[in-house]
């Protein structure tokens, strides 16, 4: 997997993990790149439309139309080495708790993360209002 693919896929599931735990892990580097990869238009604000991209299929490896711990920990791992676990992740968005994640769990999850990043509830996200979500200053 490419590093733009791996951090766009750990940006767009960061939201099953608190704000403030995720404050210590990224960089300045990734929230850059996944904020750049996320931006298809170049426009400089990731749309709603951006951001909910078709994620849920490329985690799906087993195309059970769930989302297992083990497919998680498979693409992304923990978020730092005392971030969360992928199981950690599932439990916040598993709204049904069955212990793992359909696509409308997926969906409303990231749906919830990118309204609680669109700090001026514009619809877009500029790269400030990125990096903040994920505990990152823009220069």
């Amino acid at each position: 997997m490419s590093i733009v693919r791996g951090t766009i896929l750990l940006l767009a599931l960061g939201f099953a993990a608190p704000l403030a735990a995720q404050e210590a892990s990224p960089s300045p580097v990734s929230s850059t790149v996944g904020f750049k990869a996320l931006d298809a238009n170049g426009d400089g604000v990731v749309s709603r439309y951006e951001y909910d991209g078709d994620i849920f299929s490329t985690l799906d490896a087993d195309h059970d139309k769930r989302l297992s711990a083990a497919e998680l920990d498979a693409v992304l791992g923990r978020l730092a080495n005392d971030g969360p676990s992928a199981s950690e992740r599932i439990v916040v968005a598993d709204l049904d708790r069955d212990g793992q994640l359909d696509e409308n769990e997926l969906r409303h999850a990231a749906e919830m993360r990118f309204t609680s990043m669109d700090r001026d509830s514009d619809g877009n996200l500029d790269e400030a209002e990125f990096a903040a979500g994920f505990g990152v200053r823009v220069r």
